[in-house]
């Protein structure tokens, strides 16, 4: 059970802001699984998976079948790797300048 719900606009423009905000679809190179992608600068990239992408990530998979489950945290290699190179090519911009 969720301990805090917002109610107030405010809170439910922030909250949709931080969560959807300048998100940009992006493809894995490898299984083509499509995820929505925030770059706030070079080192911080926010990544929104959704349920068909991760039944489609081979990784996921693979690590879902190990010993322990797949860490909370662990990202797909070759997704990241997807990520960086849309992002070099200028189809994932870089930075919040609208603050989020």
């Amino acid at each position: 059970m969720a301990s805090f719900v917002p109610t107030s606009e405010e809170t439910l423009e922030d909250q949709r802001l931080y969560t959807q905000a300048r998100l940009t679809e992006v493809a894995c190179l490898d299984c083509l699984a499509k995820v929505s992608v925030k770059k706030n600068s070079e080192h911080h990239t926010s990544i929104q998976w959704n349920d068909e992408a991760l039944r489609q990530c081979p990784e996921f998979s693979r690590m879902d079948r190990s010993p322990g489950g797949r860490p909370v945290h662990a990202a797909c290699p070759r997704l990241v790797a997807s990520i960086e190179a849309a992002a070099r090519e200028g189809l994932v911009p870089i930075g919040a300048e609208d603050g989020w």
